[in-house]
């Protein structure tokens, strides 16, 4: 998952997944009224969306961070700190779960989803999204072909589940979900010049920025050098998608 504090966040994967929440609450039809459980909430991004739509929202992140930063900025909404493969809630107590971001970073996606579903009422809506990193259209799909020309064979996160074509699908078939749909969303960010966007992957937030904090200095150097060459200084515009994938809540059990 992710560490580092919330601002870290914010200027990291925040600034990305900030403008991918409209339009993934509008995929999830999350509206106002409802009972939602953002799961994964890291920070709050998809959190703001929902709750300036007028929903009733539960925040959960393993993160007690993150979900201190929730508690601050949106006091509000009901937090807990849990795994999302544990959620301390009874069945069927939710309208709609979301999880913008997470299902990649589960142990066990399945056992994640069938968590979601089972706190989500019969006929509700379970609703996920995962950055299309194999398919060359995450955010950070430029510091991922920079470090594999520095080191070839790096893992990155291509492999990660969701993160291809029609998995995440897959996922919410074998959990047991109904009519399940599949597109993709996308979000753009406008970054003023090249250190702005570096800087972030320096604080060791998330895969990339752990791959980076772990070189040594001199290679560090280079793989910045290598990601200018293909950004430019800036001003440069990052377009990035995101696989979403919703599906319905059969009957009980779960």
């Amino acid at each position: 998952m992710f560490d580092g504090t919330a601002e870290q966040y914010d200027r990291f994967m925040g600034r990305y997944s900030a403008g991918l929440s409209a339009a993934f609450a509008d995929f999830a039809g999350a509206h106002g009224g409802e009972r939602v459980i953002d799961v994964g909430s890291g920070p709050g991004a998809l959190t703001g969306e929902l709750v300036a739509r007028g929903a009733h929202v539960t925040a959960a992140d393993p993160s007690e961070h993150y979900v201190n930063a929730v508690r601050t900025r949106y006091p509000q909404v009901e937090t807990t700190v849990a795994s999302a493969e544990a959620l301390p809630f009874p069945d069927g107590v939710f309208d709609v779960a979301v999880a913008q971001l997470v299902v990649h970073f589960l142990a066990d996606p399945v056992v994640g989803l069938r968590e979601f579903a089972r706190v989500t009422g019969a006929g509700g809506v379970v609703a996920a999204s995962v950055w299309d990193h194999a398919g060359g259209r995450g955010p950070l799909t430029v510091f991922w072909d920079a470090v594999h020309e520095l080191e070839h064979g790096a893992t990155d996160e291509s492999a990660r589940p969701g993160a291809r074509s029609g998995h995440l699908a897959e996922l919410f078939t074998a959990a047991g979900l109904d009519a399940v749909d599949e597109t993709v969303l996308w979000t753009e960010v406008t970054h003023p010049d090249f250190d702005e966007w570096w800087e972030p992957y320096t604080a060791g937030v998330g895969p990339a920025g752990r791959y980076a904090a772990a070189l040594d200095p001199d290679a560090r150097a280079h793989l910045r050098e290598l990601c200018r060459a293909r950004l430019g200084d800036g001003p440069f515009t990052i377009t990035a998608g995101a696989w979403a994938v919703r599906g319905t809540v059969p009957g009980r059990p779960f």
